[in-house]
C-alpha cells in the first residue's frame, strides 16, 4: 500500500450535497458544500422529496468541483467513501449511485461510512494528533450519542436519547418562539441576549440508565410556559426563554458526557455533530472539562455540519482495515453506529 491515500468522500444524507478529497484522513484537499437551507427555511424543515431531487441536480457539479479545486483527477483517487446511513433514503441512495458509478467505472474500492462516525471523525481532521481512545459527544439535529470510541472505527454506545435528539429539541423551541428554521443557530444567538437563570426548566434523569438523554419534557415544558403566559396576557421574553432553555439542554450534556469520561478514566473528550457548534455548549464543556483536567475537542463550525470531508476521514481508516464494499450496498436509512 502506497504511503498516501487520497480518498474521494461523498455525502447525502440530509440537505447537504458535499464532496471532498482527503488524504490520509487527515489533510483536506477540498470540501465543497452545497447547503440547501434557503429551499427548505419556506417549508419550516428538510423536505425528503425536494431534497432527494436538489440532491441529483448538484451531485456531479459538487464532485467536479471537489476534484478540481483539490488539483487532481480520478486517476489520483484510491479509494471512494460514501455515507450510507442513517439519514433520508432517497438523499442517501444519489450519493450512493454516484459513488457507485465513480467506484465501477475507474475500478477504485468502494467504502460505506456510517454517518455519525464521519461527525466522530471530524476531530480528526481538525485535530492531527488525536487519536483513540477517547470519550465524543455526538449532538446533532436527528442524534444525541454518548460514544466510547475505542479505537478507529471501533465504538461503545454508553448513552443515546429515549425520544427527541437535543437538536431537534433545538429546533421545536426555536419553531415555538418564532425563529423559524434552521432554529439552532437562530436560538443560540437569541439566547446571548437573554438571561440563562430567569427560567427554571427541568433536566430529566432516565433511572435505569446513568448516560442517557431525554429532552422531550424539557420541550414540552418550554411550550406549556409559553401556552400559560399567552392566556395570562403576559409578555414573554423570548430572549430568556432561549437563554434558560439552551441552559438546561447544556448542562444535561455537559453532565453527562465529563461524567462518562471520568467514569471510564479517559481524559479526552470530544464534540461532533451540528450542535456541537452551539457556543453555550462549548463553553460549558470547556469550563467543566478544565475543571477535571480533561482534554476538550471540537471541530470548526464547518465541520460540525454535514460535509464530505469528515466521510474522508472515517473512510481512510475503513479502508486501512480492509474494509471494502460490494454493488450491493444499500441506503439504511436507520443504520446504527458499529453496524
Amino acid at each position: 500500500m502506497k504511503d498516501d491515500v487520497k480518498i474521494l468522500a461523498i455525502e447525502s444524507s440530509c440537505d447537504e450535497t458535499s464532496a471532498a478529497v482527503v488524504v490520509n484522513g487527515r489533510k483536506v484537499l477540498s470540501n465543497i458544500i452545497y447547503s440547501q437551507i434557503e429551499i427548505h427555511t419556506v417549508y419550516g424543515g428538510v423536505v425528503p422529496e425536494i431534497a432527494s431531487r436538489k440532491h441529483v441536480e448538484k451531485i456531479n457539479q459538487v464532485i467536479r468541483a471537489a476534484l478540481e479545486e483539490a488539483k487532481c483527477t480520478l486517476d489520483d483517487i484510491d479509494a471512494v467513501a460514501v455515507t450510507y446511513g442513517p439519514g433520508l433514503v432517497g438523499a442517501l441512495l444519489v450519493g450512493l449511485g454516484a459513488a457507485k458509478a465513480i467506484s465501477y467505472a475507474k475500478k477504485l474500492p468502494l467504502i460505506g461510512v456510517h454517518h455519525i462516525e464521519g461527525h466522530i471523525a471530524a476531530n480528526f481532521i481538525e485535530y492531527p494528533e488525536l487519536e483513540p481512545p477517547f470519550m465524543c459527544l455526538v449532538v446533532s439535529g436527528g442524534h444525541t450519542h454518548l460514544v466510547r470510541v475505542k479505537d478507529y472505527g471501533s465504538f461503545d454506545i454508553l448513552g443515546i436519547t429515549r425520544d427527541d435528539a437535543a437538536g431537534e429539541a433545538f429546533d421545536k423551541v426555536a419553531r415555538a418562539i418564532g425563529l423559524g428554521y434552521p432554529g439552532g443557530p437562530k436560538l443560540d444567538k437569541l439566547a446571548k441576549e437573554g438571561n440563562p437563570d430567569a427560567i427554571v426548566f427541568p433536566k430529566a434523569k432516565i433511572s435505569d440508565s446513568e448516560f442517557d438523554f431525554s429532552f422531550s419534557g424539557l420541550k414540552s415544558a418550554v411550550l406549556n410556559y409559553i401556552n400559560q403566559a399567552q392566556m395570562r396576557g403576559e409578555t414573554i421574553r423570548t430572549a430568556d426563554v432561549a437563554a434558560s432553555f439552551q441552559k438546561a439542554v447544556t448542562e444535561v450534556l455537559t453532565e453527562h458526557a465529563v461524567w462518562a469520561a471520568k467514569r471510564f478514566d479517559m481524559d479526552k473528550l470530544a464534540l461532533a455533530g451540528g450542535v456541537a457548534s452551539n457556543s453555550a455548549l462549548r463553553a460549558a464543556m470547556d469550563q467543566a472539562c478544565k475543571k477535571e483536567n480533561i482534554h476538550l475537542y471540537y471541530p470548526s463550525p464547518l465541520l460540525c455540519t454535514d460535509n464530505a470531508a469528515m466521510i474522508g476521514a472515517a473512510g481512510y481508516y475503513e479502508y486501512k482495515k480492509g474494509i471494502r464494499h460490494g454493488w450491493d450496498l444499500n441506503a439504511v436509512p436507520n443504520l446504527k453506529l458499529g453496524e
